[in-house]
């Protein structure tokens, strides 16, 4: 099953009902706010980011009109980001892939804890933003459901380029959903090496394709149609994050919310030069086992890739490595997997394990897994084992999101499970799970940890800072409402979240001048 909730409480999810995306987007009410001016570094160390003393009223919309061709970019002639008076932030090193890094650690260990944490800038784009933001030498990269890949200046969410790359197709298009308009919804990932970010749009003819945009001006420097040969894009959303690995982007599929279509969990793999073949992977199923989780693959250190599956088909009868955590080869061959014991019933009730991406721990042996059917697994990624091959287990998180992970002393670990009963710390020790503090019920996004503080979305607009050693909460903050899976972003003092309208800036430890 794919969820892609997209407004209401945490608590609708348990219940399974379906949410269609919210008609009308709560925007700030800022008066009195100040244009941020950037001085910024070469070597990519922090830049300071000082306010200006020019002030703006209000809540400036982007203009971002028309539809233009997706072969080049559109620089608004106009157009302005809120920000707040006086505040200045600290950018620190770049977050170029979903929770910074190929294993999706989520960390940025050297970040400040909340000191009076205030909404620096908010821009609106021109659709939601399901994706998780970028941070790239000074720039943040935002994609749209409405086809559309911005780069904004960091310390001011001025909009610096704009380049559309496909009308979106609209939900009545589509056998079933409930994204509407469906265009960029899985994360981009940058790619040094060419100064490319990558994103899939959903565009003209129900067709995904993989752009390469520079990040230096917009322009559209490769296209390709990324729908494996048999597939039906119709009724499959690439949710996932993209991956860059060895000079391949991995683009993952799962379902529409509805399960319509006799779609497979897919992995496609394209190389960044833009020019070869193809690779494809697809779930040995008869049907469903999507590949959905918004961290998509993560990478091993030698180009191995891991990934969580959805709910299949078959609800007896041999396993057919849905509802699995499965390890495959760079070239996307089936290597190894896990599946709990209960899997057939759990694909009987919808309860599968790919609804949270797999969790690398810091020793990189050991695996984290969690998912919709409440049970947490701990695997030896050399031998996940099979059915039933846990090296340890726990019981009532029902997960969904991204996870974030740090390491503790000596070849012990801490993980914080985005669980519907509030976010969870998990105490990992070599072949032991431990339950640790547990949040309120009412905050359950996915998170990231900045130095000692665990950050959290919520759907209804509120930003949650939390201890990460006891969990006591450290700071609230209202940054407009947010997509089910909202991940932010972070850089030196500064987070970055994907709303139903554009991007809000935080700054976390404000020093006001």
């Amino acid at each position: 099953m794919h969820w892609s909730y997209s407004g209401g409480r945490p608590g609708d999810m348990c219940n399974r009902a379906p949410v269609g995306i919210e008609n009308s987007v709560r925007r700030f009410e800022l008066g009195h706010c100040a244009q941020l001016g950037v001085a910024a570094g070469d070597d990519g160390t922090a830049v300071d980011l000082r306010v200006s003393v020019a002030m703006l009223v209000g809540l400036f919309a982007v203009v971002a009109c028309g539809s233009p061709g997706p072969v080049s970019p559109t620089r608004p002639s106009a157009g302005h980001a809120s920000s707040a008076v006086g505040i200045s932030v600290r950018l620190g090193r770049d977050w170029p892939t979903y929770h910074a890094e190929p294993t999706r650690a989520g960390l940025l260990p050297d970040g400040p804890d909340p000191s009076g944490p205030t909404v620096a800038w908010h821009t609106p784009l021109d659709g939601a933003v399901y994706a998780s933001p970028l941070v790239v030498g000074g720039r943040l990269l935002a994609a749209t459901e409405a086809g559309s890949l911005y780069a904004l200046d960091a310390g001011t969410g001025a909009v610096l380029w704009r380049a559309h790359l496909a009308d979106p197709v609209p939900g009545s298009a589509l056998p079933c959903g409930d994204i509407d308009p469906v265009g960029i919804t899985g994360t981009p990932v940058y790619d040094p090496t060419s100064g490319e970010v990558f994103a899939v749009a959903l565009g003209a003819g129900v067709v995904h394709t993989l752009f390469g945009v520079d990040v230096a001006n917009g322009r559209i420097a490769q296209q390709r149609v990324a729908d494996a040969p048999g597939s039906e894009p119709g009724t499959q959303l690439q949710r996932g994050a993209l991956l860059l690995s060895r000079g391949m982007i991995y683009i993952p599929y799962g379902g529409n919310y509805g399960d319509c279509g006799q779609y497979l969990g897919r992995v496609v793999a394209a190389p960044t030069a833009g020019i070869g073949p193809l690779l494809d992977f697809a779930v040995p199923t008869t049907r469903e086992g999507g590949i959905w989780a918004p961290p998509g693959p993560t990478a091993l250190m030698n180009g191995d890739l891991l990934v969580t599956t959805g709910n299949g088909e078959a609800v007896n009868g041999e396993w057919d490595h849905s509802d699995s955590a499965l390890r495959l080869s760079a070239d996307l061959r089936l290597r190894d997997g896990f599946a709990p014991v209960g899997w057939a019933q759990e694909n009987s009730e919808d309860a599968d394990l790919g609804s949270t991406g797999p969790v690398l721990l810091p020793d990189g042996h050991q695996l984290l897994v969690a998912g919709k059917g409440g049970g947490i697994y701990l695997l030896n990624i050399d031998a996940l084992g099979g059915v039933g091959g846990q090296r340890a287990q726990l019981t009532g998180c029902e997960s969904y999101g991204g996870a974030t992970v740090r390491p503790g002393p000596g070849s012990t670990a801490q993980a914080y499970l985005p669980c519907q009963s509030g976010l969870l710390q998990v105490l990992i020790g070599p072949d032991q799970l431990t339950r640790g503090w547990q949040a309120p019920g009412t905050i359950t996004g996915s998170p990231i940890l900045v130095g000692h503080t665990v950050w959290s979305a919520q759907p209804d607009g509120t930003l949650d800072a939390l201890d990460a050693a006891d969990g006591h909460l450290r700071a609230t903050l209202n940054i407009g409402a947010v997509s089910r899976f909202a991940t932010p972003a972070a850089s030196g003092t500064a987070l970055f979240l994907p709303t139903l309208d554009g991007i809000t800036a935080v700054a976390i430890a404000p020093k006001i001048r």
